[in-house]
Order: structure tokens, then C-alpha cells, then sequence
């Protein structure tokens, strides 16, 4: 896989409303499970299951778009789900990848109305591809950043910069020893401490200068240029880092208006968790996109940091993906006006950037690997295109066999009779009379077809390079 960040929020089964998966997959089973409504607690006491089975092929699916070394996932959930989705996941990806069970304070608000306790709280489960593989690159990718400032007083202007003293003893660390420095001051970590360093350290600091005499005991130095850059990211997330749920409805409301989509992540959160993906080229997937906060966080990261990343939203409700997701990403890129609580009038510049809508198609390949009896020209037409060349076809496709030129090349497609012969030397067949036949094309041309009756040498005059379908047309 190429993605090395999954966000997702899946829906969180609170048993308060019903909502439907009715996936497109082969198991009888697996449709009879996925296609039912999940209802409250008391009326179907099986609603765990079917939540678990609506995880479990995406969770899987999304394990192998996952980078293999570099892929980090992370997965907002609440109580109702938690334990199982620990599980879950740990199947999935393996306990030894997991990473952390972050925790935030979802609501600032206090609800009078709980019996039990104050539930405000969820959580961000978060799993690695290979965690292996990724401590030898911790540094690199899963560190936050840090404030510095006053944290290392000192300057001898050396040429080393700033720095800080630490004590030479911690409580438990090497093996206690007496130490006699260079200037004859014999040290010893104090009774129930330990040496913060090993003798061979010590030393080398020494000879270096880095030992400071003053006070009741010498002291290192700690040079801020010789510090990680960042620090690790702690489990128990602030409020100040990733705001609240009710930050994120407010932006939304201020965004495209309010009441179109309820409980969405504040910017804030995925934008912190995206600070521990340290590649600022990375692919981001959100394959629960809901209210487009994903994409957001991404355009506003790479405003900040001049990073380079791309987002890959996903959402199955039409209606959610028209009128929230795509249309909060686009005012994202254009910029917005709202009205705040004392009746001003505020401006928020644009992002930038651009993104491009897409639509899923009918499942291209039948069991035998064969293109569908039901995909039509207009439908095969756009996958062969895009494929072709990473652009997309006009909203309408011309019946033509030249489904356009990109950058020069012409892209054609020979299928369905599109030159009005099915015969199986016909108008899908690349031969002779077919390319006679094709609408003329100066310069280089790539040709779709079910086989090629011409041979190489006649190819090459022609500048033709052909693709077999469907063999040119699988995704490994």
C-alpha cells in the first residue's frame, strides 16, 4: 500500500439510531449480516455483531492499503465499542502493532441527566502496519512538537548554542560508581540515587567541557541543538491540542450551515494527529469521511508546513457526500464568510488547492476475471481513460471510439461494437480495417482492445501501442 495515514470515524453504534451498510459482497452471509439495521440495545441484542461485521472487512481492506513500513491508522471510537474494537483490531493488525489508546474529552459540558457517571470521553485506538519496522524511524514519524522556549536558559556562546544542566544522578539507572573528574573533584551519586550516566559517558563529557561545577554537585550540560526535535505524543490528549466536539460542529455550521450532519471531529484533533505523520507528502485516507474533516486538516497542515499531501475521502451516503463532504471542501478551498455570536461579519481566507469528485461504478471484473456483461462503453470508457492518463472524461463520453487526446497521446477504446461489429474478428479486435476505420489521430496513439490482429513492425509505423482488455485493466 501507498497510504501511511488512515483516519477514520467509523459510526459509534450507540444504539440511538439505525443506520445501514448494505454491502456489495459475495458471503450470503455476510449480505444478510451487513444489510440489516442496527437497533437499540434492549431490541436486538445481536447489534454488536453486526457491527463488528461491518468493521471487519474494512479494517482488513484498509490494512492493505496501508504502507508497509510507514502506515500508522487511527480510529476514533467511544465507550459502546471500545473493547471490542481493541480486539478487533489487534486481529487484524496484531497486538504487537498497537501503538497507543489515546483519550480526549470529547464534551466540556457537564450532563446533569447521566445516572451513572459523566461519560464526555472518547478515544483514538491507534495501530501501526509494522511497528517493527517503524521504532528504527520513531523519531521521524511519531513525535509531536514541542515548545522550547525558556527550557534552556543558558548560553556560553560558544558556537553550541543553548542549553540546560541536568543532574548527574537519577533513581534508577547504571550501576553506582565513584567518578574523579579532570580537576580533581571525586563525585558520587548520593545515597538511593543511581548514575543518570555510564562511566564512558561521564568521561567523555568531562574531556568535552560539558561538566559544570557550581552549586553542591556538577551538572551536565544538555545542548537544545543535540535534543529530538519533538517529543513523544502523550496518551491523555488536551483540550488545547484537539478541541472539543463542539468545536468542530461550530466550524462546520460557520462552513456550509448547520443541520446537515451531526457530531463531527474538530480540525483540530485529525490535524494534531497528523503532526505524528512526520512525511509531508504523505496519502491520507478517511474511508468514513462524513463532514470532510479529514480533508480539511490536511489542507490546513500543509498551509502551515508547505507540505505536499494529498487526502483520499470516502463516503457512502450520497447525500452526505454532495452536500457536506464536497461542499465543506470546497468552501475550505474558496473561502468563507460567516456571522460570529456578537453579529460581525468574518472572512476566512481560502486554503487553496483543488480536489476531484468521483463516483464508484459497477464492479468492473466478474468472478473469471472478465469484464461485466453490464458495464457499459460510457462506464469502461472512464475507467480506460483515467486510467490511461490520471485524467478524468467529460460529463458526457461521445460514442466514439477516441475517447480523447491527453498531453498528445490519443486514448482509444475498442468495446461493446462501438465500430457496430461484435463479430470475434470484429470491432473490438485491433486489425487492419479497425484501425483504417478509427477516427485519425496525428501523433501517438494507445489502443483498448480484446486482441491484435497487426504485427509489431506495422505497430510502430502507426505509433501505436496496444493494451489487451481486460489483462491492461487489473489493479494489482
Amino acid at each position: 500500500g501507498q497510504v501511511k495515514c488512515i483516519c477514520i470515524d467509523p459510526p459509534y453504534n450507540t444504539g440511538n439510531e439505525g443506520w445501514v451498510y448494505n454491502d456489495n459482497v459475495n458471503s450470503p452471509i455476510m449480505r444478510e449480516w451487513l444489510g440489516k439495521v442496527v437497533g437499540k440495545e434492549a431490541e436486538d441484542l445481536s447489534r454488536h455483531d453486526k457491527w463488528l461485521c461491518m468493521m471487519y472487512p474494512r479494517l482488513a481492506l484498509l490494512k492493505e492499503f496501508l504502507h508497509k513500513d510507514e502506515g500508522i491508522i487511527f480510529v476514533c471510537i467511544d465507550d459502546n465499542e471500545f473493547a471490542r474494537l481493541r480486539v478487533l483490531m489487534d486481529e487484524i493488525f496484531g497486538p504487537t502493532n498497537w501503538l497507543a489508546s489515546l483519550t480526549r474529552r470529547a464534551m466540556h459540558t457537564v450532563r446533569n441527566s447521566s445516572k451513572d457517571f459523566n461519560l464526555n470521553t472518547d478515544y483514538v485506538l491507534v495501530y501501526a502496519r509494522n511497528k517493527a519496522w517503524l521504532g528504527e524511524v520513531r523519531d521521524r514519524y511519531i513525535r509531536v512538537p514541542m515548545d522550547k522556549s525558556g527550557d534552556y536558559p543558558f548560553d556560553d556562546h560558544d558556537g553550541k548554542g543553548p542549553y540546560k544542566l541536568d543532574p548527574l544522578d537519577a533513581r534508577n539507572y547504571y550501576t553506582p560508581y565513584e567518578y574523579t573528574f579532570a580537576n580533581g573533584v571525586v563525585w558520587a551519586a548520593p545515597p538511593g540515587r543511581y548514575p543518570a550516566y555510564s562511566q564512558e559517558t561521564l568521561a567523555e563529557k568531562d574531556a568535552a567541557g560539558e561538566i559544570v561545577f557550581t552549586g553542591k554537585a556538577p551538572k551536565a550540560k544538555r545542548h537544545l541543538r543535540n535534543v529530538q526535535e519533538g517529543r513523544p505524543p502523550d496518551a491523555l490528549l488536551s483540550p488545547e491540542d484537539v478541541g472539543f466536539n463542539s468545536d468542530g460542529t461550530t466550524l462546520l455550521r460557520r462552513m456550509i450551515g448547520g443541520g446537515k450532519f451531526s457530531q463531527p471531529k474538530p480540525v483540530e484533533l485529525i490535524k494534531y494527529l497528523l503532526t505524528m505523520i512526520r512525511d509531508p507528502n504523505a496519502i491520507v485516507l478517511d474511508s468514513f469521511a462524513g463532514s470532510g474533516t479529514t480533508g480539511h486538516a490536511v489542507m490546513q497542515r500543509n498551509q502551515e508546513d508547505g507540505g505536499n499531501r494529498r487526502f483520499i475521502l470516502i463516503e457512502m451516503e450520497p447525500n452526505i457526500a454532495v452536500d457536506v463532504t464536497a461542499q465543506r471542501i470546497k468552501v475550505a478551498v474558496d473561502g468563507y464568510n460567516y456571522v460570529d455570536e456578537r453579529g460581525r461579519v468574518n472572512h476566512v481566507a481560502g486554503l487553496g488547492g483543488g480536489f476531484r469528485y468521483c463516483t464508484l461504478g459497477l464492479t468492473l471484473f466478474d468472478a473469471e476475471g472478465r469484464i461485466c456483461p453490464e458495464i457499459s462503453f460510457d462506464a469502461l470508457a472512464r475507467f480506460v481513460f483515467f486510467r490511461e492518463t490520471g485524467a478524468p472524461l467529460p460529463e458526457t463520453v461521445r460514442w466514439s471510439p477516441l475517447l480523447g487526446v491527453h498531453h498528445g497521446i490519443a486514448v482509444y477504446l475498442l468495446y461493446n461494437g462501438i465500430l457496430r461489429d461484435k463479430s470475434p474478428d470484429g470491432g473490438n479486435a485491433l486489425t487492419r480495417r479497425t484501425l483504417a476505420e478509427l477516427p485519425p489521430h496525428d501523433g501517438p496513439k494507445v489502443i483498448y482492445g480484446t486482441s491484435c490482429r497487426i504485427g509489431t513492425e506495422r505497430l510502430r509505423r502507426e505509433s501505436v501501442t496496444f493494451r489487451h482488455i481486460p489483462l491492461a485493466l487489473r489493479v494489482e
